[in-house]
Formats: C-alpha cells, sequence, structure tokens
C-alpha cells in the first residue's frame, strides 16, 4: 500500500473508529443500570461482611440507592470487631429503616435465607474461602479487590464461579468506566498497529507511612476484636500470632494477610489496563523494589515495579513508589501510535507515529470520548446489580477470569521480588514454574525465522493488510546472510 492510498478516512474506515465508534461504545454505560435491569418489585437484599475502612463507601451506595428507590436493601453487617459491626448497623436501621442482622461469624450471614447477596471486604487472605462459601451457599459476590492473596486461590475462586453459575464483581471499580472498553475496540480493530507496550503507575506520598493512616485506639483490644477469627489460623489462611493492633488495623503492612502496594493499588491499575490492551494471563513475569524509606516495621515494600510479557507479544509494565507523587504516564504502545489516557479527562488520546514509520500520512492526534462515571463505586454496584437481575455472569465489569488474571500477574511479581527469581505461567496446567533460557530462546527462534508477528485476540492483520502486522526491511537488507566461503557472495 503506496503513501498516496493511504488517508485518515481509509484509516478510520480500517480500524473502525473514531468519535462515533467511541461514542456508540460509551452508550452501553450512560443508561443507568438500574434503569435497564432492576425494575422487579423483588429486592435484592445485601449483606456486608468485613464493615471496616472500604466497606463503608459500598454500605452507602446501597443505602444511597434503597433512597433513591432502586430495589435493594442493606439487611445483614458482619465483622470480628464489635465497633465496626455495631457502628454499620446502626447506619443501616438510621438511613434504611430496617434491623439488620448483626453478627461476627460471617457464617451467619451465608445461611440467612433472607441474603441474596453478600458483600466481601475483609482483609485479603479471607476473600477467597468466603467468596466460594458464599456462591456455594448460593448467594451472588462482590468481592473487593484483590479476588483472592494466593494464585491457586484465584484458580479455587474461578472454579467455583463456573460451577455454581452465581455472578461474582471484583472490586475494581474503575472498570465501570468506558474508557477502557472503548480504546480496547480502538486497538482490536488496528488503531495503534502492532501492539508492543503498555505501562502504569500509582504513585503517592505519605509522611506518616502508607496504611498507617488507619488509626490505632485503646478500644482495639482482644475484649472487643475476635482475633482468632481475624486470622483464620484455624482454616489455614495465616498462622497463629499474638494480638497486635497494628497487624488488625494496618494488615496491608504484613504479608500473611495482604502484599502492599502490589495487591492494594497494583491490582487497580493492571486490570483497567489489560481490559483495554485486551490481554489476560501473562507468559513471564519479573517484580523489583524494596523498602527504601518507610522503616516502621512494615514487611511489604515501598517502591516496586512488574513486569509482565505476554504470549501476544507485548510487555505491560507497572510501577509505584508510596514516597513521591510525581507520575508517568498511564499509556498502550503501539508500532503505528499511542493510546494514553488522561485520568482528569473522559475517554483517551490518539498520538500517532512519525508517517515515516506508518506511511499513513493523513492520520491527527485525536480524542476519543467514552463514559466517565461520577462515581465509580456507585457505578460498579449498578452494573454488578444489573448482571444479578439478568443472570448473566460475563455482564459484570470485573468478573472472576479477569480478577483470576490480575491477582496472577501482581502475586507472581509479588514472588519474584521476594524470592528472587522470575516466573512463568503454565496456561496450560494454571500453575507458576520458574523461568529458564527457553523464553528468550523463542523470540529469537521466531526473529530468526522471519515469523509473523504475534497480536492480541480478535485482530489478524497478517492477510489483511501486511503494513499493520510486520516492519518492511530495506532493499539492502536483501544482501545479509552467511558466506559459504570467502568468494562466494549470497545475495548474487
Amino acid at each position: 500500500m503506496s503513501d498516496s492510498n493511504v488517508s485518515r478516512r481509509d484509516f478510520i474506515k480500517n480500524t473502525a473508529v473514531g468519535a462515533a465508534a467511541a461514542s456508540a461504545a460509551a452508550s452501553m454505560f450512560t443508561v443507568p443500570a438500574s434503569a435497564r435491569a432492576l425494575g422487579a418489585n423483588d429486592r435484592i437484599r445485601v449483606g456486608f461482611i468485613g464493615t471496616g475502612g472500604r466497606c463503608q463507601a459500598h454500605i452507602n451506595t446501597v443505602l444511597n440507592m434503597q433512597a433513591e428507590g432502586k430495589p435493594v436493601q442493606a439487611v445483614a453487617v458482619c465483622d470480628v470487631y464489635n465497633k465496626n459491626r455495631e457502628t454499620s448497623a446502626a447506619k443501616i436501621k438510621n438511613r434504611g429503616g430496617n434491623d439488620p442482622l448483626v453478627t461476627g461469624d460471617y457464617r451467619e450471614v451465608l445461611e440467612n435465607p433472607n441474603v441474596d447477596v453478600v458483600c466481601i471486604a475483609t482483609p485479603d487472605h479471607w476473600h477467597a474461602k468466603q467468596t466460594i462459601e458464599a456462591m456455594q451457599a448460593g448467594k451472588d459476590v462482590y468481592c473487593e479487590k484483590p479476588m483472592t492473596h494466593t494464585i491457586q486461590e484465584a484458580m479455587d475462586v474461578v472454579k467455583a464461579w463456573k460451577e455454581t453459575g452465581r455472578v461474582m464483581q471484583v472490586g475494581v471499580q474503575s472498570t465501570s468506566d468506558g474508557r477502557w472498553k472503548a480504546a480496547h475496540e480502538f486497538i482490536r480493530k488496528g488503531g495503534i498497529g502492532k501492539v508492543i507496550q503498555g505501562q502504569t503507575e500509582y504513585y503517592r506520598n505519605s509522611g506518616m507511612g502508607q496504611w498507617r493512616y488507619y488509626g490505632l485506639s485503646r478500644d482495639m483490644t482482644p475484649q472487643n476484636i475476635d482475633w482468632d477469627m481475624f486470622l483464620g489460623h484455624k482454616f489455614g489462611l495465616a498462622p497463629k500470632m499474638p494480638f497486635d493492633r497494628a497487624k488488625f488495623a494496618q494488615w496491608r503492612c504484613y504479608w500473611p494477610f495482604g502484599s502492599g502496594l502490589y495487591t492494594d493499588l497494583f491490582v487497580h491499575q493492571l486490570t483497567r489496563t489489560i481490559t483495554a490492551a485486551g490481554v489476560r494471563f501473562p507468559r513471564r513475569v519479573v517484580g523489583g523494589g524494596g523498602i527504601f524509606l518507610e522503616y516502621d516495621g512494615r514487611d511489604v515494600p515501598d517502591t516496586a515495579t512488574v513486569v509482565a510479557d505476554y504470549n501476544e507479544g507485548l510487555q505491560i509494565f507497572v510501577t509505584a513508589t508510596m514516597c513521591c507523587d510525581y507520575k508517568i504516564e498511564q499509556c498502550i504502545r503501539g508500532h503505528h501510535g499511542t493510546v494514553l489516557f488522561d485520568m482528569s479527562k473522559d475517554g483517551f488520546e490518539f498520538i500517532p507515529e512519525r508517517p515515516q514509520v506508518t506511511r499513513l500520512r493523513d492520520v491527527k492526534p485525536a480524542h476519543f470520548s467514552a463514559f466517565k462515571p461520577k462515581d465509580e463505586t456507585y457505578a460498579h454496584w449498578e452494573n454488578f446489580f444489573e448482571a444479578v437481575a439478568k443472570r448473566d455472569q460475563q455482564l459484570c465489569n470485573n468478573p472472576p477470569d479477569l480478577g483470576a488474571a490480575a491477582i496472577v500477574t501482581i502475586t507472581m511479581g509479588a514472588e519474584s521480588y521476594r524470592n528472587g527469581k522470575v516466573y512463568e505461567w503454565d496456561a496450560e496446567k494454571g500453575v507458576v514454574k520458574e523461568s529458564g533460557t527457553d523464553y528468550a530462546a523463542e523470540w529469537e527462534k521466531i526473529s530468526h525465522e522471519r515469523g509473523e508477528p504475534r497480536h492480541i485476540a480478535g485482530w489478524d492483520p497478517i492477510d489483511k493488510d501486511p503494513m499493520f502486522s510486520r516492519q518492511k526491511p530495506p532493499s539492502y537488507q536483501s544482501l545479509e546472510g552467511p558466506w559459504p566461503d570467502d568468494k562466494t557472495d549470497p545475495a548474487a
């Protein structure tokens, strides 16, 4: 295809993107989910397990929906800390007008026939057990991120989700922002050419140390907190250890319960990036970082980077420090252009590569709009309730198969950091293995054989337009090749 035959109009036609396409993609999100799905008289009754911290946003969201007349109701609260459950129960009584079930044992919520949905916002090490048991008890599940604490648990949750047919939403609320799916459609239809690399970040700073802002109080005692249930040591979830206020309230700082910035922050960023890029499980992952400033007794690093390579022939890295909030750009790079995400705006920007590379001289930078919710948590619950009402597992913006891909990748990175090893994902067996020389040798083999580049699912441009799938070598490259002797030119 010559330069003269490639125009902006042709490019838009070939890639099936543009402002109209982006608006069409966004329209799926702009109609409130409740208006589409929650029209029945029956209420969806929600029980909350783990009612401290983040769960308050979920309780408030459901109570707001209830006050707006949507057919949802908060009906149960569970927490190992009596103050948390009593405060939450009082909020539901005052705002919702009903007396919820109040308990310190999550199993009472799962056994209650008046609970349709459970919201799980406990520490990470409890997520899998409570999620699986909830689905087996016939409940639909909204589980805060990360979906699980370990890789095997992620596989177990996906298995239970498939076997029970229950609806499950993982709480990366930013996946209910329409830009990620709109960007994926743009990329899948060739908008940036061969996808090469994605980068995302979570930079922030603190004078007291990350997660130390969860306050400790004197009423946090073994008499007010069921410490054994918090640990879950009887279920093999964490080792038995003495009561410690910091490990209760600031559990994200300690490996037995969470993985710090890896699972609290990186899962957010990676989930939406792989949604846009169109990949799921990685091929190889390495993690680096360290505790460079926050020497306050924590286990987890304050600075880290996870690099994931994919069989589709691209790389994604997630990077952060908890000690500086000067950020890098969030983007996905392709051979012919870059998708840039500015979180202060809607949609995304398209930044084309030089026409000397693309041979698309008429392509200009552009902004593509997409739905941006005013309240991501509200939008995420709307999406979840729609899926529950329609009994459609894949209608959720962050179902368990996507949640598993994110937590497996991030956990591989955390384990790489901790163990000083590089890991690969065995897709056939669904397990992690140590990486070796075969990985690099495979890419070298493709290069030496002049093979075709690999691409994300849904886009195979090789037969349609080779210029979108590989480089065009200069004419003098025909002179390469080994000489069988000093006199015989292989290019003759």
